[in-house]
């Protein structure tokens, strides 16, 4: 090599910079604005609506009235106090399950020889692919007091015992069944980066198995635990379908279900509602922050510098005894539930008097099906939903790319705002997240209110900071050694991406973009306020089956929406194995 050409070369990798770009700062205001569109501006239209005591509807935002009477209305008001205890204590009650359900799965897949390991750590992570509303209804099919599925085989059976979920045990058992994925997945990472010679440590010292598991494993993962509680706490805080079908026939109001009905008044208190609204959201802000705290911590290190092997304990014949228990818990959350709706579907009265009658095949028919495809809005709530999914997976997966690269990937001036905002909606349930898209657009004449569109743009901010960190960890795992070498070649920034980082990058795409639209087909909080008879989509239709007694019609239509799910992630799945396979072709 010569003087020459060695002077040309950078001193080191670290010095290398991609191009300088005039368009920086305008690529940055764009995202900020989009940003200030999509969570900012509705946020503050919140406030605006919480702070005022003008009808957005009846005057518009033309005649601005500040007032505090709703807040003091709210924080005196009894109802609201007794939703915020429901609330507290369904939640609660959930986590705790969820805590035990999650740690028992991470534990015995992660930490022991039960046999079919690879299968219970899939079946585990069935629930989180249920929509709520659908968990709920098909709850409220097996543990009716009166009409339940389960009671009609206890007392065939001669068991005098009965299953009541329209209950506060209900809620909690619903939830901690189907949110023990959150914890799962926490605890189960945890539990493979931690350093076995505690374990054997502890047990060289004479302590048990399971001693050791309660004294040494379970305490050192204890920040992983609690990571996993709040955000299972949090989940379970915004969540509307469970409470609305399983607490409000038992009168049971949790936050969520009351601030819908503060809406579905005539007329609607929507100030009230917004102040209920802000109060939900401080609440899950203060639990978001106090899981980033707990992620952050420094105690608790369990990972040392030398490499080590998650070990795994011989249970002997006991792992039959674990293997059992995780079929149990499939049954009771996977099989149980699908064979409740399909009877209730399929069947043409629910009630049944006695165990032999559920084999009458003569009580079978399609008429709920074909009611339900009679009513003209289920197809038209089909193609919305697809249509909202699509939008929101295509726009959202985009924006969450760009946020994604320029944070992690970039060091122009703005970027933490970007990230803030970005990750602000994370502390924002779905239903306050439909609350302030209503103040936002429904009092501005030729707005976006009872349009597809609306739908789809609080759908991408809801779910803009899973989208984003799923994007984060593809970023993160791309060196930089190879932008900066399409930069010493001449190329620009927007080649490199298209070049380099997007082939790269493209399993974690569509991993986002599959993301995002199972999200936004499943997502009922925030389409309660924003959806029109034009508008319909498939979780509003459920409920609205739901609420109008018709428990076949229900059935009927939660089978569709779960079989065009199942579909739609099969194919996501098929797409995303296609993605990872040509991911390492760069262009």
């Amino acid at each position: 090599m010569t003087a020459t050409q060695a002077a040309a070369l950078p001193d080191s990798v670290e010095t290398v910079r991609p191009p300088r770009r005039l368009a920086a700062p305008l690529w940055v205001g764009a995202l900020l604005l989009i940003l200030t569109f999509l969570v900012a501006y509705p946020l503050l239209m919140l406030i605006f609506g919480a702070l005022s005591d003008s009808n957005p509807v009846v005057d518009g935002f033309g005649a601005f009235r500040p007032s505090i009477a709703h807040f003091v209305e709210v924080l005196e008001n009894e109802n609201v106090h007794l939703a915020f205890v429901n609330a507290l204590a369904a939640c609660g009650g959930g986590t705790a399950l969820a805590v035990v359900i999650g740690l028992f799965f991470s534990w015995i897949v992660v930490r022991t020889n039960t046999p079919f390991k690879g299968f219970i750590a899939g079946a585990s992570m069935i629930p989180l692919f249920v929509p709520p509303l659908v968990a709920g209804v098909a709850w409220g099919i097996l543990g009716s007091p009166k009409t339940g599925l389960l009671n009609t085989a206890l007392k065939w059976l001669g068991i005098d015992f009965r299953f009541d979920f329209y209950s506060m045990t209900g809620l909690i058992a619903v939830f901690g069944m189907y949110y023990a994925p959150y914890v799962y997945m926490f605890t189960a990472s945890a539990l493979r980066n931690m350093d076995p010679s505690l374990e054997e440590a502890s047990e060289v010292s004479g302590a048990s198995a399971f001693t050791t598991l309660f004294t040494v494993t379970f305490p050192l993962i204890a920040p992983a635990i609690l990571a996993g509680s709040l955000l299972s706490f949090v989940v379970m805080l915004g969540i509307y379908g469970i409470p609305a079908a399983l607490g409000a026939p038992a009168n049971i109001n949790v936050l969520t279900t009351y601030i819908f009905k503060l809406t579905a008044w005539s007329p609607p208190l929507y100030n009230t509602a917004a102040a209920v609204a802000i109060l939900l959201m401080i609440v899950t802000a203060i639990l978001v922050w106090a899981q980033q705290r707990v992620l952050s911590g420094r105690s608790f290190a369990t990972v040392a510098g030398k490499a080590f092997r998650p070990r795994s304990l011989n249970l002997g014949s006991w792992r039959w005894f674990t293997f059992g228990l995780a079929l149990v818990y499939l049954v009771i959350v996977v099989v149980l539930p699908t064979l409740a709706l399909v009877i209730a579907a399929f069947r043409k009265f629910l009630f049944i008097k006695d165990f032999d009658a559920l084999f009458d095949m003569r009580a079978y028919s399609l008429t709920h099906f074909n009611a339900v495809f009679d009513n003209p809005l289920t197809m038209l709530s089909i193609w919305n939903t697809l249509k909202v999914g699509v939008i929101t997976a295509v726009l959202g997966g985009a924006l969450a790319f760009a946020i994604g690269y320029t944070v992690n990937r970039t060091h122009v001036a703005g970027r933490r705002v970007i990230d803030l905002l970005a990750t602000v909606p994370v502390a924002i349930p779905g239903l306050v997240v439909g609350v302030a898209y209503l103040w936002a657009w429904i009092g501005l004449p030729g707005g976006l209110y009872g349009t597809i569109w609306i739908l789809a743009l609080a759908f991408i901010a809801r779910f803009m900071p899973d989208t984003v960190k799923a994007l984060s960890t593809s970023f993160l795992q791309i060196h930089k050694e190879l932008e900066e070498a399409a930069w010493i070649c001449g190329r620009g920034i927007l080649s490199t991406i298209a070049t380099i980082v997007l082939p790269l990058a493209r399993p974690g795409v569509v991993a986002a973009m599959t993301l995002l639209f199972v999200l936004a087909i499943r997502e009922l909080g925030s389409s309660l306020f924003l959806y029109t008879s034009d508008t319909t989509v498939m979780a509003v239709l459920l409920l609205d089956y739901y609420e109008g007694g018709n428990t076949g019609k229900t059935a009927a239509f939660s089978l569709v929406q779960t079989l065009i799910l199942a579909v739609l992630l099969g194919l996501t799945h098929w797409l995303s194995r296609g993605a990872a396979q040509g991911g390492g072709r760069v262009g």
